[in-house]
Formats: C-alpha cells, sequence, structure tokens
C-alpha cells in the first residue's frame, strides 16, 4: 500500500462519512472542496456546508470555488500535487482538464447500482420506481454525467417502510464502507464498462412534484410520501387546507363509487382517500405553521373532520 495524497470533493451530510473514513485510513487528505456557504434559513443568514464543517474541525485547508473552469482555480488544484481525487455528492462538474490532474485519477462514491439511476437524485427516484435493491457504485470519473467506468458495486435491499431520509442514512455509512475498504489499492482495482442501454436517469426533485396527484395508484403516492421525506415533503388539499404528508399506506381497493381526492374514513387510525387504484391512509400530516403529528393527534384537535 502506497500512501496517497487525496483531494476530497463533497458538500452534504451524505459525504460526510466517507470524509471521515478518508481521514481515519493511513492517506493524507490534503484538500476539502466544497460548494461556496449558501444563506438559509428564516434569517437568510450563510451556512457552511456539512463537509466544510469537518474539515475545519480536522484543520483541514478548505477551496469554495463557485466553478472549476476558471484558469487560477485549476492552477491551484494543480499545485496540491494530489495523486486521487476522491467526489462525493459535490455538486460541481469537473472539467476534463480537473479529472486529468490527480495521477491516480478521480473516483465518485454514487448512491446506486450504476448504471441504474445516474443523475442527482439516485436515493429518492429508487423509491419512486418501486425498487427493492439499490447500493453504492465507486466510478472512475469521466466527463459524461455518471458515466465512467464502474470499479466496485455494494447493493443493499430497500425495506418497505424506507424514506428518503433512512436510505440516505443507510447509504451514507455503505458508501464510506465501501471507500475505507478499497482506498489501498483503489487504483489498481479493475475497470468494466457501463452498459448505457441499461441506464436509467435520476432527474434533480423539484417543489412542485411535492403535490400528490389522486389519479395516480395509492402504491405510487405512498411511494413519493416516502421518498419525499425530508424533502420536499407530500402535501394534499383536504378539509379546505394544505396538509403536508409526512407518513402514509397504500390499502387494497375498495368497493366505492366516491370519486378520486374524496375522503371515505377519517379515523385515528388513518384519514382515507380514494385514488385511482386503492386507498391511501394517511398516517402523519402537518397542518401550515404546525408541527408533523399522527393523524390521532390531528383529530383530537379538530373532532369535526372524525367520518366514517
Amino acid at each position: 500500500m502506497i500512501k496517497k495524497r487525496i483531494i476530497f470533493a463533497g458538500t452534504p451530510q451524505f459525504a460526510v462519512p466517507c470524509l471521515l473514513a478518508l481521514l481515519n485510513s493511513k492517506h493524507t487528505v490534503c484538500a476539502v472542496y466544497t460548494q461556496p456557504d449558501r444563506k438559509a434559513g428564516r434569517g437568510r443568514k450563510l451556512q457552511v456546508s456539512p463537509v466544510k464543517s469537518v474539515a475545519l474541525e480536522h484543520g483541514i485547508n478548505v477551496y469554495q470555488p463557485l466553478n472549476l473552469k476558471e484558469a487560477k482555480t485549476q492552477a491551484q488544484l494543480m499545485a496540491l500535487s494530489a495523486d486521487l481525487m476522491i467526489v462525493v455528492a459535490y455538486g460541481l462538474l469537473l472539467p476534463k482538464a480537473v479529472l486529468e490532474m490527480p495521477s491516480k485519477g478521480c473516483i465518485n462514491v454514487h448512491a446506486s447500482l450504476l448504471p441504474r439511476w445516474r443523475g442527482a437524485a439516485p436515493i429518492q427516484r429508487a423509491l419512486i420506481a418501486g425498487d427493492t435493491l439499490t447500493g453504492i457504485t465507486l466510478m472512475r470519473m469521466d466527463d459524461g454525467l455518471d458515466t465512467g467506468a464502474i470499479l466496485k458495486k455494494e447493493s443493499c435491499d430497500i425495506l418497505p417502510d424506507e424514506t428518503g431520509q433512512t436510505l440516505h442514512d443507510r447509504l451514507a455509512q455503505l458508501g464510506a464502507q465501501v471507500l475505507a475498504n478499497t482506498i489501498d489499492e483503489i487504483e489498481n482495482l479493475p475497470a468494466t464498462q457501463q452498459d448505457d442501454s441499461q441506464a436509467t436517469y435520476a432527474k434533480k426533485l423539484e417543489k412542485a412534484e411535492a403535490q400528490l396527484d389522486w389519479s395516480e395508484p395509492a402504491i405510487v403516492l405512498e411511494r413519493k410520501v416516502r421518498a419525499f421525506n425530508p424533502w420536499p415533503i407530500a402535501q394534499a388539499s383536504l378539509f379546505d387546507q394544505t396538509l403536508r404528508i409526512w407518513a402514509a399506506l397504500a390499502r387494497p381497493s375498495t368497493m366505492t363509487t366516491e370519486p378520486v381526492g374524496r375522503v371515505i374514513r377519517c379515523q385515528r387510525d388513518g384519514i382515507d382517500v380514494v385514488t385511482a387504484d386503492g386507498i391511501l391512509r394517511l398516517l402523519k400530516v402537518q397542518r401550515a405553521g404546525g408541527k408533523p403529528i399522527l393523524v390521532g393527534d390531528f383529530l383530537n384537535a379538530h373532532p369535526e373532520y372524525r367520518l366514517g
């Protein structure tokens, strides 16, 4: 095992376990690249990324360019003389010139079993599609969108009650485990080209997707509720107000002539809404300005909504 100088590029919490795995290895993290601080929250204060916070705690130099296209930025990166660049949910494209700078290349830790779910939201798209299996892929980066040669895959089951948050957390830890187990000899792993004919695209999540459409089957709506937890959170118009839906369960079809979107039952164990195929039982909801609460607590506050 030859000790390597590594540049780490990542931004959100998902990338933190991988950075910690490298910091706990025998290799040297010589720099961290992360996206610029962003304004967030009600006060619109600048907030550092989770990756930046960890890097600063460990005394690592942090770079936050708007992009990696500028000559000055590329010269700065080149001067680091890195053997390897590990990229985990960085959020910026790496130009070809940057991809060629580390002597042993650039490796991406991706949250799907490539070529399935290339793109920005592989975790949520897998849930919405009803996939039962996902995992982590280590990929040698090229100038395409998650199209590089595969170095290592590790799969994991998607649980029946999986949410975007729980799957995110499990895959973040799995990614760190795979990276820790391979980093010593990662440059020697055999590379397998992806089969482009099997590729699917995981487009970025949009807030507009959060609005539930009752003309879809209940099982599809349940998957969306789980996938959109914790962001952007599914929502629906019920009882003359907009409710955010934090948890729901698809129920088998029942004999009903009620139109889609109609509430046919409203009891402590759930609010039943007619869909195109089956019933969606809402289990945890949130009113505007309120906190997420179980339906039983919601009905305690609003007994007038009890039905059937």
